[in-house]
């Protein structure tokens, strides 16, 4: 069935039904005049939503991680190896394997 015929018969069926007497006055144009007004809503209107759901959520993970740092234990005040001692000793541990290891 095409739209259009179907459209029709649905208008005809509604013109033949008396309206109730509880729809209040005016009814439809109140209707029809917020549809008409009603505007579509742009894209960056959700994109600029959404950014600021990510701000939040980016927020209250913030808050959630200084505030475990905050509470975590210091550190005990054992001497610390010079960094830059570690540094090398970490970049060059593959090189100091003995060379039948690798085959």
């Amino acid at each position: 069935m095409k739209l259009s015929d179907l459209q029709t018969k649905l208008i005809g069926s509604a013109r033949g039904i008396e309206p109730k007497s509880d729809v209040p006055y005016a009814f439809e144009k109140r209707i029809m005049h917020r549809l008409a007004a009603r505007h579509p809503e742009s894209i960056w209107v959700w994109w600029g939503a959404s950014l600021w759901r990510g701000a939040v959520a980016c927020l209250a993970v913030t808050l959630v991680c200084a505030a475990w740092a905050f509470q975590s234990p210091k550190p005990s005040a054992e001497p610390v190896a010079d960094l830059a001692q570690q540094l090398q000793s970490t970049v060059f541990a593959s090189m100091n394997q003995p060379a039948e290891d690798e085959w």
